[in-house]
C-alpha cells in the first residue's frame, strides 16, 4: 500500500469520534505500531486535528471535512446500495473493501448528501447459503483471475455427474443468489460458465498467458452473437451461454 493511501485510510478510520489505538490501526493496515506513530505525527504536522497519545489511542476532533465529491443524491444512494450488496453477497475481500468504501463515501459527502445516503432504505441480507466457505471460494477465484492462474475443478453438472475441468478463469458473474465463473474450458476448447455452488473441489494450477480469442473480450463478443435475433452462421453450435437466462445445466456442459 502506498504511504499516501495509508495516510488517507488512517484519517477515515479516525473519523466520527472513534478512539482507536495505534496497535489497532497497525493491524488494520498491516504495518508496525512504529509506522503508525510516524504517520500520526506527520498527519498532525500537516494540520489534521488528531488528538491522543501512544498507549491510549487517537481520535479526530469533530468538524474536519475532506473536500466533497459532487455525487448527486441518486448516485450516492446507488453507491451505498452497491456496497451493501457486496457486503452481503460478495467474497470476504469484497465485503471488506465494500465496508471501507462506505466509510470513504460517508467521509467525503457534504452533510446533506451524507444524511441522505445514511437514510437509504436499500439493504441486503445474505441467506444461509452464503457460507464462509462460499465467500472464500469467491476470493480464491478472484485472485486466480487477477494473477492469470489456471484452476483445476471437480465439477458437478445439474444431474450431479462429476467431471474434472482445467479452466482459465476470466471473471466472476453474479446472477442473483448464483455466482458463476466465466472461463475458457480446456476440455471443451470453448467458453463456459461454472456455477460456484457446483464446484466440489478447486486447486490452483499452472499460470496462463492471456490469448486473443480466449479472453473476456472474445467471450463478450460470443455472448453478443448468441443474443442477436439471428446469430452468425459461424457461431459455435455448442456455445451454451446466454446472457438472458440464469445459468443452469446447459451453461457448463
Amino acid at each position: 500500500m502506498r504511504r499516501a493511501d495509508r495516510l488517507f485510510r488512517i484519517v477515515q478510520l479516525l473519523r466520527g469520534g472513534r478512539l482507536v489505538t495505534a496497535h489497532k490501526l497497525a493491524e488494520k493496515l498491516e504495518v508496525s505500531d512504529r509506522t503508525i506513530y510516524r504517520d500520526i505525527a506527520d498527519l498532525i504536522g500537516s494540520g489534521v486535528p488528531i488528538e491522543g497519545e501512544a498507549g491510549v489511542g487517537y481520535v479526530m476532533r469533530a468538524g474536519y471535512e475532506m473536500p466533497p465529491l459532487m455525487f448527486t443524491r441518486d448516485e450516492a444512494a446507488a453507491l451505498v446500495a452497491g456496497a451493501r450488496l457486496l457486503q452481503a453477497w460478495g467474497g470476504t475481500r469484497m465485503g471488506a473493501a465494500a465496508e471501507e468504501a462506505l466509510i470513504k463515501i460517508d467521509a467525503v459527502l457534504p452533510p446533506a448528501a451524507r444524511a441522505n445516503a445514511r437514510s437509504s432504505h436499500i439493504h441486503a441480507n445474505a441467506v444461509a447459503t452464503m457460507t464462509p466457505q462460499a465467500r472464500d471460494l469467491i476470493d480464491r477465484i478472484e485472485a486466480a483471475t487477477e494473477s492469470h492462474r489456471c484452476l483445476s475443478l471437480l465439477y458437478a453438472d445439474a444431474a450431479g455427474v462429476l467431471s474434472t475441468r482445467e479452466v482459465r478463469p476470466l471473471g466472476l458473474w453474479y446472477w442473483g443468489q448464483v455466482w458463476t465463473v466465466v472461463a475458457w474450458c480446456e476440455l471443451r476448447n470453448d467458453f463456459r460458465m461454472f456455477r460456484l455452488d457446483r464446484i466440489r473441489k478447486m486447486t490452483l494450477s499452472a499460470p496462463f498467458r492471456p490469448e486473443r480469442g480466449k479472453d473476456l473480450a472474445a467471450f463478450r463478443t460470443a455472448m453478443a452473437c448468441r443474443d442477436a435475433p439471428s446469430g452468425p452462421r459461424d457461431a459455435p453450435p455448442d456455445l451454451d451461454i446466454h446472457a438472458n437466462s440464469v445459468p443452469g445445466s446447459g451453461s457448463e456442459a
